[in-house]
């Protein structure tokens, strides 16, 4: 699937909270960090050599602007997000910001405007597989998205933890990948499936289950938002699987174009080792999503 969760954002006003977040926590000191810090995925003992882009002409990223808090269009018009800031540190790293554009483009119309030549690369919520990668490059994975319990406070009272769901009964979406995770990592978990995630979020705030099991960027919004009223929390445990989740959030290119893969995976490299990359994903995840 190109976009990891591309309508998963579009619901319960996240974008209003995700600006509201931004706003917020205009600087987030390193004493803050911690629990909330990007997991890192690249090794600091690595090295990932910076190739020549002497005879780079340009390098246009393609996004979209329906895929907030990634990318949108912010109050003043223009295009934002955590993939915007990603994109330029991307460039600033590589020393060539002037050669560096960032151009929005429908969701349909990212696939066909890279193959057309019309861009050099996509940053647009990718998650890799078998198919594309036939035809695609794809850079190292810059985020992976967890998997979490949220739980209804009041059912779980002082026990706000994993071990405290056992004998209680824990909401998934019928169908999806996370309901097939839960399953297989908690199968002595009650796991009650839902037709929709909105069925199981209204479960979840009334206390017709404990706690509900799905993607943590979602939940973690949720939980902080209006429609959930403070009645449930983010239960402490991110879970990850390359089976259930895929590999996480990458920039994809053309095949063929090596020396522009290499580049990006330097600069991410080196974006994570000078704690760059953890920033950027601070500053639109103040509140972490692990």
């Amino acid at each position: 699937m190109l976009r990891a969760f591309r309508a998963s954002l579009k619901f319960y006003g996240i974008f209003s909270l995700c600006v509201f977040l931004v706003a917020g926590f205009p600087a987030v000191s390193r004493a803050a960090e911690g629990a909330n810090d990007l997991p890192l995925l690249f090794d600091a003992r690595e090295r990932i050599a910076k190739p020549d882009l002497s005879g780079l002409a340009r390098l246009r990223f393609l996004t979209t602007v329906d895929f907030p808090p990634f990318n949108f269009i912010d109050q003043s018009g223009k295009l934002a997000g955590f993939h915007v800031d990603l994109v330029r540190e991307i460039c600033r790293e590589l020393e060539i910001d002037a050669k560096c554009q960032i151009q929005a483009v429908t969701f349909a119309e990212l696939l066909p405007a890279l193959e057309g030549g019309q861009g050099e690369a996509i940053i647009a919520g990718i998650g890799t597989s078998a198919e594309l990668r036939q035809r695609f490059a794809f850079s190292r994975a810059f985020m992976k998205l967890p998997a979490r319990f949220a739980a209804n406070r009041q059912v779980m009272g002082s026990n706000l933890s994993v071990a405290g769901l056992a004998g209680k009964p824990v909401g998934t979406v019928s169908g999806t990948t996370h309901e097939a995770m839960l399953k297989a990592f908690f199968p002595k978990l009650d796991a009650r499936p839902f037709p929709s995630r909105d069925a199981m979020l209204a479960a979840l705030k009334q206390g017709g289950v404990a706690a509900a099991f799905s993607d943590g960027m979602q939940l973690s919004f949720w939980t902080a938002g209006s429609d959930a009223a403070g009645c449930c929390a983010l239960i402490d445990g991110a879970y990850f699987s390359q089976r259930f989740l895929g590999e996480g959030l990458a920039i994809m290119n053309r095949r063929g174009d090596s020396a522009l893969t290499q580049a990006i995976d330097h600069a991410l490299l080196e974006l994570s080792r000078k704690g760059r990359l953890n920033e950027i994903y601070l500053r639109y995840f103040p509140a972490g999503i692990y």
